[in-house]
């Protein structure tokens, strides 16, 4: 392996001031840059930090060896009311073909150079960015959480996009297709160490599966011997007390004239009092030796919601119906039925109206709207919105503003995955992964008939989704859901109802 092509990361410690344990302890890894490389752990456990501390944003303790020049997705723009022309000459010395270029291969239409970057949707704007990252053809992609707001469509443009790349890279992403389709090596940041996979997340899976039943099993076998060597010792100190006494001998022998050797007695007391020492020494190594044994296996809670069922069967009756902006209808007349216990999928490009369908549910909708919707008065409703990102203050502000039972809400965040020393953090110091979960936990705590959940999986770990999906399963809520994860869709049992845009008959 060339030392130009690889990182080397030699006794790699870090942490942030306000963490008592860091993050990173004693890392030791060799990468090689040639790599497509799959970056995965839980939430909290420092992905994003990983690539921050690869471009020498925080100072660390250690050395990170490399000779790369590495470029950061997604990338922050300022002036976001300037053109994708204006932001393209002002980002980068590319030439404005190689941006049409990357864009074609995104199967973004090349129109949108003209628009400002702010008029862009989630998904085109993630596209700008991916295709502005890979005009900087020298610099080594760090890609950072890229499916977020993309539709199923746009996912799997991107996936073959990233395929179709020549150059190793580190893509951070949940979405276990996604993944499955693009790396070739897995970096999972376990509870103690990072593990190296060679293969792509279904590999990882397989083999961490096999690693955790094998621990589980030493792990039983390690109990049952630790059991029997306690009651060993327990047993052998007994004798050993018991001879202890006999040096003074019984009541029955005093003042009958026996002679007790009580040096001997003595001796081989103290003898099987250290081997009970030894043996009760032998138990709590192996005690260590099972901690150590379990130290990678994710403990994950299941969760619960707060679902109270309807007496009404079905809670949502849509005919002929549409929205519209501005006279614009954002899709084709729309006719479904959610009944009780159900799951529905809203599936369709971004733009086309889902999230705008949940708003006019909730009451919220700017536009206007044609057809019906029949539902029982007084439906009661939890929502999970999209974008987050205006929950501030503590968590104790945060539950009394929604009326959630506070040791409730530690809780569920606790089953979620997130320390007990994030507790004390305002939400706006917090990850994304971290919000995101505080806002999960809203809607599961909140008494609902029906849950809208929007989005529900961005900035979830695997762990998060496999919850979600056993608690769906288990529960069987009513729900109507926008999704773009097919795992999870065809894991949770939804059907799908697809909202098609109107086709331009002019």
């Amino acid at each position: 392996m060339n030392a130009m092509t690889r990182i080397e990361i030699k006794n790699l410690t870090f942490g942030f001031d306000e963490q008592l344990q860091p993050l990173f302890k004693d890392v030791s890894l060799t990468l090689d840059a040639s790599w497509k490389l799959g970056l995965i752990g839980r939430n909290g456990r420092g992905k994003t930090t990983f690539l921050k501390l690869l471009q020498g944003v925080y100072p660390y303790q250690g050395k990170i060896k490399q000779q790369l020049k590495f470029n950061y997705f997604p990338q922050k723009i300022m002036k976001q009311q300037q053109t994708v022309t204006q932001i393209l000459k002002e980002s980068t010395v590319a030439e404005e073909w190689k941006l049409e270029r990357e864009l074609n291969l995104l199967a973004v239409d090349p129109g949108i150079l003209e628009r400002s970057f702010a008029s862009l949707s989630g998904g085109e704007q993630t596209k700008v960015l991916l295709a502005l990252l890979f005009t900087h053809e020298l610099a080594y992609p760090l890609i950072d959480e890229p499916t977020n707001h993309l539709d199923l469509a746009a996912r799997k443009q991107v996936m073959h996009y990233l395929q179709q790349k020549k150059q190793g890279m580190i893509v951070i992403s949940h979405d276990r297709e996604f993944m499955n389709g693009i790396a070739d090596h897995i970096l999972a940041l376990e509870k103690q160490q990072p593990v190296l996979y060679q293969g792509n997340f279904a590999t990882y899976e397989e083999e961490k599966r096999r690693c955790d039943e094998h621990a589980q099993q030493e792990n039983i076998k390690l109990k049952k011997e630790s059991t029997r060597l306690r009651q060993t010792a327990l047993q052998k100190a007994e004798w050993a007390q018991g001879r202890e006494r006999d040096k003074y001998g019984s009541p029955t022998q005093k003042g009958s004239g026996a002679i007790l050797d009580t040096g001997f007695i003595g001796a081989r007391a103290a003898r099987t009092m250290k081997r009970a020492k030894l043996l009760v020494h032998r138990m709590e190594e192996k005690a260590a030796a099972k901690e150590n044994l379990l130290q990678n296996i994710e403990k994950v809670e299941p969760l619960s919601l707060n679902f109270r069922p309807q007496h009404h069967q079905v809670l949502l009756r849509v005919e002929q119906f549409q929205l519209f902006y501005a006279d614009q209808a954002l899709f084709q007349p729309l006719n479904f039925e959610l009944h009780q216990g159900q799951c529905l999928a809203l599936m369709g490009v971004n733009g086309v109206g889902k999230s705008s369908l949940m708003h006019y549910l909730l009451g919220d909708f700017a536009g206007t709207s044609s057809g019906e919707v029949m539902r029982p008065q007084k439906l009661k409703l939890s929502y999970l919105q999209q974008k987050f990102e205006n929950n501030t203050g503590t968590l104790v502000e945060f539950a009394d503003k929604w009326k959630l039972e506070y040791g409730q809400l530690l809780n569920t965040l606790h089953k979620l995955g997130i320390n007990r020393k994030v507790f004390e953090s305002p939400l706006e110091k917090m990850s994304m992964g971290q919000r995101k979960r505080v806002e999960l936990a809203k809607s599961l705590l909140t008494p609902a008939e029906l849950f809208l959940w929007d989005e529900p999986l961005n900035y979830l770990d695997v762990f998060n989704r496999e919850q979600l999906e056993q608690l769906i399963a288990q529960k069987q809520p009513t729900m109507l859901l926008s999704e773009h994860d097919e795992t999870f869709i065809k894991n949770v049992g939804a059907q799908k109802v697809v909202l098609h845009r109107l086709t331009n008959t002019n």
